[in-house]
């Protein structure tokens, strides 16, 4: 299967991928879309283009039912992209998917639908509401033999790309973390964006994690198998974004502003679309779900420690 798929990645290379998308109910849709399918743009990335989606939606998700349409009006008027009835309509018009779905809980069904169809997948953020979810996806793609990955795209910006140093032995990061009320894991909402920059400057390798919960903010610790710790400060409602790296000889720290694009993460989609490796690993993924889990756990035991499953 593997040899199989690289040799279609090499075909399809030498053209634009045809995207499509499953979920028009976050801003995603439409800033990857301005990236890809708008040369004009100073931010755009060629290789590929978005030219199908399905709307999706929730609702029960204010967030999701709200947007829904009036983006896929958009894509259709703005950017040419075909709005169908369903993935399997979607899957047949497309090279590659993007499941951008703001609703977590969504993502295992709308992926159990893609897979027969053998197309490479991206996930958005988040993977699941819940870890058995995440590591569901990751079977099914996995006996499928169908590649793919999530991520945010914190983990492709400024702080976690020039902050990765290789002798870094302790971290402190922080970022926004609203929650949804129907995700179980409720720091996969949005606290999945500093706890993935946190993952992409300290590595995997984390066994334990406390979480202390606040009113409007909560301090969660992890302590990592080699001895390292890391703390991710999280920020209710919102809040900026940065970070604090322990070195033996030197503390450094992000810039007060720190710039942020989009465009780092759609390359490296149209990289992993057009070659068939993935940036960021299942397992590595599959580690970040298991310490939200962990989180979430160390939240409803008042804070007590407790080790990733």
């Amino acid at each position: 299967m593997k040899i199989i798929w690289l040799l279609a990645a090499v075909s399809l290379s030498a053209a634009d991928l045809k995207l499509g998308i499953v979920g028009t109910d976050t801003s995603h849709c439409l800033q990857f879309s301005r990236i890809l399918n708008d040369p004009s743009q100073a931010e755009h990335v060629p290789g590929a283009k978005i030219v199908a989606a399905f709307k999706g939606g929730s609702r029960d998700i204010e967030s999701s039912w709200s947007r829904v349409d009036k983006h896929a009006e958009e894509l259709r008027a703005k950017y040419g992209v075909e709005v169908v009835a369903d993935i399997s309509a979607l899957c047949r018009k497309v090279d590659a998917v993007l499941v951008q779905s703001a609703d977590g809980r969504a993502h295992l069904q709308q992926v159990r639908q893609i897979l027969p169809f053998k197309k490479p997948f991206f996930v958005d953020k988040p993977l699941a509401s819940t870890l058995e979810d995440a590591r569901e996806i990751a079977r099914l793609a996995r006996e499928a033999g169908v590649p793919w990955f999530s991520s945010s795209a914190l983990r492709f910006n400024e702080i976690a790309t020039t902050m990765k140093f290789p002798d870094l032995r302790a971290l402190f990061v922080w970022g926004p973390g609203q929650t949804e009320p129907h995700h179980y894991l409720d720091l996969s909402w949005y606290g999945i964006h500093p706890i993935e920059m946190m993952y992409t400057l300290m590595g995997t390798g984390c066994e334990e994690v406390t979480r202390i919960a606040g009113v409007d903010m909560d301090e969660v610790v992890g302590r990592w198998k080699d001895g390292r710790t890391a703390t991710v400060h999280i920020m209710r409602p919102s809040g900026p974004y940065g970070a604090v790296a322990f070195r033996p000889k030197s503390v450094e720290q992000s810039p007060a502003k720190v710039p942020f694009s989009y465009r780092p993460l759609v390359q490296e989609i149209v990289k992993f679309f057009q070659t068939g490796a993935p940036p960021v690993t299942p397992e590595e993924t599959l580690e970040i779900f298991a310490f939200l889990d962990a989180a979430q756990k160390s939240k409803e035991r008042g804070g007590a420690p407790v080790r990733l499953r």
